[in-house]
């Protein structure tokens, strides 16, 4: 159940610690790949939003709503929760809302990572958790994907006996790949006694992939990730959730819970979860415009990463920052570089014209006909955060 602004005054000596630490989200990370300027009509694939924006639905709740924006409006959260944990299958003290998925990302590292507790995550992998665990003061310890690009949950055991989160986004980000649900339950089963399973599905909707609310429904140590930034095409609005047992929702939100949420946020989400035809239609149009890139690419001979999410990983055959610039000066700005894979980058799925506009200026880059300098960055950061080592 969201908590009330009076609540929020309850927050502990330590959740006041945490909140003075800068949350790292894919917003941040865009801002210091792009830069203040974006070129006038600019093609962006780089941080995975979805082109097609809020439904028509969900735009007009926004309209609706902005009149009554001046007020904080708790209720309009709490009715939210209500109909966001009933379509789950869980009650609403399962589940807490937040401003998308990045908070209660940092928050569940926040609780439960420490010097003591190291936080474990995929080589390649979204690299929110590393930065909040860097702020814990955690071990960071970062396991190489299987060959098949899925999470290796007997390594990532083995790696840190002294786990306090193991972190599965499942589809992975960056790859666009899945880790089984029967991995997730083997990691589950095997880890140490008082770690957390964080299984992030931002991407969940892109794929067929069952999803491991079931686990929560179970009691299990493990806290699932929602957000409406993707699928929903909600980025800029913000709106997520956290969903677990409700003792470890309380814990979290001890460390950053009870804000109001944005009232247009959660009126545009409220709309999007009573459009029953959405979520499969949105699906349907990301996975024909995936594969139609995928297939051009086949027929190029380009390599990539089969993905089942809204962004996939293209080998550039050289360093992938020179041919992240070279895009840009055709005004098509892709994704980042991962260091486990310095020779590939992330793209997003965009509109069918968007991802046309892609195979073009890729296809000037890859035969030599846009080309710049080679870049020297400092390993050890990503696009201007530094992270643990």
């Amino acid at each position: 159940m969201p908590h009330s602004r009076r609540s929020f005054l309850q927050l502990s000596t330590a959740a006041s610690a945490a909140l003075a630490f800068r949350i790292l989200t894919e917003p941040m990370l865009a801002q210091a790949r792009r830069g203040k300027v974006v070129p006038e009509g600019a093609v962006l694939l780089d941080s995975n939003e979805n082109p097609l924006g809020p439904c028509a639905a969900a735009r007009e709740a926004v309209v609706a709503i902005t009149p009554q924006s001046g007020r904080y409006l708790d209720r309009l959260t709490e009715d939210f929760a209500k109909l966001f944990a009933q379509q789950l299958g869980v009650t609403d003290e399962y589940l807490g809302v937040f401003a998308g998925s990045s908070e209660p990302l940092h928050y569940t590292v926040s609780a439960f990572a420490s010097p003591q507790a190291s936080y474990v995550t995929a080589d390649p992998g979204y690299e929110a958790g590393v930065h909040s665990a860097g702020n814990a003061g955690a071990c960071v310890v970062r396991v190489p994907l299987t060959k098949a690009y899925a999470h290796d949950v007997k390594a990532m055991l083995a790696a840190a006996p002294d786990a306090g989160v193991f972190y599965v986004c499942t589809p992975n980000n960056p790859t666009g790949t899945l880790t089984s649900h029967s991995d997730i339950e083997y990691l589950m089963e095997n880890k140490p006694k008082g770690a957390i399973v964080l299984v992030d599905e931002a991407y969940i909707h892109f794929c067929d992939a069952p999803s491991c609310i079931d686990l929560v429904k179970a009691g299990k140590d493990v806290i699932v990730l929602r957000t409406f930034s993707k699928i929903y095409g909600m980025a800029g609005l913000r709106c997520g959730a956290a969903i677990g047992r409700p003792d470890l929702v309380q814990k979290i939100q001890n460390y950053g819970g009870g804000n109001p949420m944005p009232v247009t946020a959660v009126a545009a989400a409220t709309a999007s979860l009573r459009e029953a035809n959405l979520v499969a239609e949105r699906k349907r149009i990301n996975t024909q415009v995936r594969e139609e890139t995928f297939a051009w690419l086949d027929r190029h001979g380009y390599s990539y990463i089969p993905s089942e999410s809204n962004c996939f990983m293209v080998d550039t055959r050289r360093p992938a920052r020179e041919v992240i610039t070279a895009m840009a000066q055709q005004k098509v700005i892709i994704g980042r570089v991962w260091p486990a894979m310095p020779t590939c980058t992330r793209i997003t799925v965009g509109t069918r014209e968007e991802m046309q506009q892609f195979q073009a200026a890729f296809e000037n880059v890859m035969k030599g006909k846009v080309t710049v300098g080679a870049l020297r960055p400092d390993p050890r950061r990503i696009d201007g955060f530094a992270l643990p080592s």
